[in-house]
């Protein structure tokens, strides 16, 4: 397992001398109840922000997502991030990878799922990034949206029919992931363009979280909580409560401000109703 960064409260992030962005964020990560190490790690280091939850056999899974939270890293402070940047750095976590680890039987990879903030000319968006099945969320106006598609054999089914979305949660092989970082393979990860919106509440998180929690429960906590921190904490411990089968990583982001333009509401008491019929916002995408 490893944290590299550290947690913000009202942060102001500059992508040029005319574009600054407030926010504030929480990360935060468990062993779980029945895992006797951590393979997840994350990055939270302006402007990159990602979870990695490693597979592999005995310490090789945890060494995967070290390499990858570790080489997202170096994109700290880059205030021209680009899918290039991000490319590169994970095939060279790939390099790391197989270094480290050698041959085993079983190999060595990680998902890796995240947000960067970037820049078009004098606008500013999230970047999102994804490999895997850990899931990104947006919180918006009372709704919430998946934003990643998982890379999974069930996802894979539920495009095709083949399964519905609840027998896919009982699935045998829920568990087996079409795409990683890592096993000798190129990288290659899905990017969406997202709108950065003041107001926002963004969630990263690895499977641990959304093996315990449905989106309701996911969305209840975060439309509850006052802050980033109180939400991120409240996510892993409701996780542990309801089982905590796997290793849990959680890491929330409060957008507060995007140049000129700031959130005035309280983010705890702006949402609406849990059970309001309206409830069918789409995710804002540029």
């Amino acid at each position: 397992m490893t944290e590299v960064g550290r947690n913000g409260s009202y942060q102001r992030v500059a992508l040029s001398d005319h574009l600054v962005i407030e926010l504030s964020w929480h990360a935060i990560t468990d062993t779980g109840l029945r895992r006797e190490n951590n393979q997840d790690s994350y990055t939270v280091v302006p402007p990159i922000f990602a979870v990695a939850d490693g597979m592999g056999g005995h310490t090789a899974g945890e060494i995967a997502s070290d390499a990858v939270a570790t080489r997202l890293s170096e994109l700290q402070d880059l205030t021209d991030l680009t899918p290039e940047h991000i490319d590169r750095v994970l095939r060279e976590s790939v390099f790391d990878i197989q270094e480290r680890v050698g041959e085993t039987d079983l190999g060595a990879g990680t998902t890796v799922t995240g947000l960067a903030l970037v820049k078009n000319e004098d606008r500013a968006s999230w970047l999102v990034l994804n490999i895997g099945d850990s899931r990104v969320y947006q919180f918006f106006r009372g709704s919430l949206s998946q934003v990643t598609t998982d890379h999974s054999v069930v996802q894979h089914l539920i495009d095709t029919g083949a399964i519905t979305p609840e027998e896919a949660e009982t699935h045998p092989h829920a568990n087996v992931i079409t795409r990683a970082v890592g096993f000798n393979e190129e990288p290659i990860p899905d990017y969406i363009e997202l709108a950065l919106i003041p107001g926002q509440r963004m969630l990263i998180c690895s499977d641990g979280l959304t093996k315990e929690l449905t989106d309701f429960g996911i969305r209840h906590f975060l439309s509850t909580a006052r802050t980033a921190k109180d939400a991120a904490e409240e996510l892993l411990q409701q996780a542990l409560q309801n089982s905590g089968r796997d290793n849990v990583t959680v890491v929330v982001i409060d957008v507060h401000a995007v140049g000129d333009m700031r959130e005035t509401g309280d983010l705890s008491r702006t949402r609406l109703p849990l059970n309001d019929p309206s409830d069918t916002e789409e995710v804002p995408r540029i």
